[in-house]
């Protein structure tokens, strides 16, 4: 129940692979001699990080842009990936926060959020470990939040697709014991990407002590690690570990007060 060895013949698909915990997901991979596929939608993006992985790791790169908040376009990158390699791996990490009151907020950003966060990496998901199982080997990775871990007054949304990553990937988890494949959920705090700037929270990003920052280094290969132990889930920083702990145990009345305090 772990990600295979790294291998020519096999491929670790990277969702959101343009920037941020993407590209770190899909450099730290190729170190560890595995063959990629990149989605995202920059493809320019895409072609640079993949000729960056070839020239620097030798690595076998794909890139296959793809709009993942489209239903159909999709269907269609995983009919491509079916009929391709064997997938070592999936880790879904394209996704996006919106920062604001909710009735405030764009609502097509709102929806949009939903159709990314939480309906692409289930779609994909659904589409694509049923191959995974019935060859006995793989692994996925599902990036989740610590913001999962509680409600979060000022990114409401954001915050409940990250709960549902994280339910749905903990129980994947327990149901694929056996089966030679894993799901681990990776839950980070703030980490320096482009997140905040999309977000609209960067100011919010600025005020928070340097130490509560894990860099996207890190998050990468400490989710890296965890695929290949076929943990059920990390959160990288040992600040982060102990939020995602008082998130679950304070009760609503003192924590929601607080959060929006923070959020805004």
């Amino acid at each position: 129940m772990t990600l295979p060895k790294g291998s020519a013949s096999q491929t670790v698909v990277v969702t959101g692979a343009s920037s941020g915990i993407g590209v770190d997901l899909a450099r730290t991979l190729a170190t560890r001699g595995h063959a990629l596929t990149l989605v995202a939608r920059r493809a320019e993006r895409l072609e640079e990080l993949a000729d960056e992985l070839r020239d620097e790791f030798g690595a076998a790169v794909t890139v296959l842009p793809c709009d993942l908040g489209d239903p159909q376009a999709r269907a269609q990158l995983a009919d491509v990936l079916l009929a391709g390699p064997p997938l070592a791996g999936l880790c879904n990490n394209a996704g996006y926060g919106v920062n604001g009151n909710f009735v405030d907020n764009d609502p097509e950003r709102e929806r949009g959020m939903i159709e990314l966060n939480v309906d692409a990496l289930h779609d994909l998901t659904l589409r694509l470990l049923p191959s995974m199982v019935d060859r006995g080997s793989g692994a996925i990775l599902n990036v989740a939040s610590t913001a999962a871990f509680q409600p979060l007054p000022g990114f409401a949304s954001y915050a409940a697709t990250k709960a549902f990553v994280l339910s749905f990937s903990e129980a994947l988890s327990a149901e694929l014991q056996g089966t030679g494949v894993s799901c681990t959920a990776l839950c980070p705090g703030p980490v320096r990407t482009e997140f905040a700037e999309v977000a609209g929270s960067k100011s919010f990003e600025d005020s928070l002590p340097e130490f509560t920052i894990v860099t996207s280094e890190e998050v990468a290969r400490k989710a890296v690690d965890a695929m290949e132990k076929g943990s059920r889930d990390v959160i990288p920083g040992l600040t982060n570990r102990v939020q995602t702990i008082a998130g679950r145990l304070t009760p609503r009345s003192l924590l929601l007060p607080a959060m929006k305090r923070i959020t805004r």
